[in-house]
């Protein structure tokens, strides 16, 4: 989509990345990672496009996964199943950021002054147990501008949720990536611009909501 015809459908438009922490973002630490050389380039251009939005006077919301115990997280059974497997990009998935560890940090240049961040996310489904809802109705948001990972996985999953509260949603889709890959991050991508989002790129988006050049 073009800016022109961005515009009018951006209502109220607050940015929400998801989960763009250390526990998917760096290498050092990830649980969950991201190829490097994609995460690396994710946020090339993910960091930029926030100073663009908070230029042009966009909320930004921040949603990290955390959870308090392994139990937390292996009371879902898919990911039980998972846990362990050699062969599963979710092998560590029991370990992933549980307790007070280094993958809870947002990575470097995505927080700034004056972000909200939201702490609580559980489950692929960054509304479910969390304030995001609320957060979101208090900044005055009719459209989410969505950043972040796994494109088919929390991104997918916010997004259909988002969707049927009514909210307007855009995936910049320059902006989020998954650790399952270019095919599985495409057909993501098809589905949401299929039936339940707008899906362009971010500098469409920066111009639609007339951020500075």
């Amino acid at each position: 989509m073009n800016p022109a015809e961005l515009a009018p459908l951006l209502d109220g438009p607050v940015v929400v990345t998801i989960d763009l922490h250390r526990g998917h973002l760096d290498p050092e630490v990830a649980t969950l990672p991201l190829a490097p050389e994609a995460s690396a380039a994710l946020l090339e251009r993910v960091v930029p496009a926030l100073d663009g939005f908070r230029a042009a006077g966009i909320p930004v919301v921040h949603v990290v996964t955390y959870y308090r115990t392994a139990d937390e997280v292996l009371s879902n059974p898919y990911w039980a199943a998972q846990w362990g497997r050699p062969d599963s990009v979710r092998r560590e998935i029991a370990i992933h950021n549980v307790g007070d560890v280094p993958g809870l940090e947002l990575m470097p240049g995505v927080y700034a002054e004056g972000d909200h961040v939201v702490r609580t996310k559980k489950r692929y489904d960054c509304f479910v147990g969390t304030d995001l809802e609320v957060t979101l109705r208090t900044l005055g948001c009719g459209t989410l501008l969505v950043s972040g990972v796994n494109t088919n996985s929390c991104v997918l999953a916010t997004t259909v949720s988002a969707s049927v509260k009514d909210f307007g949603v855009v995936v910049m889709e320059d902006l989020v990536d998954s650790m399952m890959g270019p095919d599985l991050h495409r057909a993501a991508l098809d589905i949401l611009a299929g039936s339940f989002a707008f899906v362009a790129t971010s500098d469409d988006v920066l111009a639609a909501v007339g951020a500075p050049v």
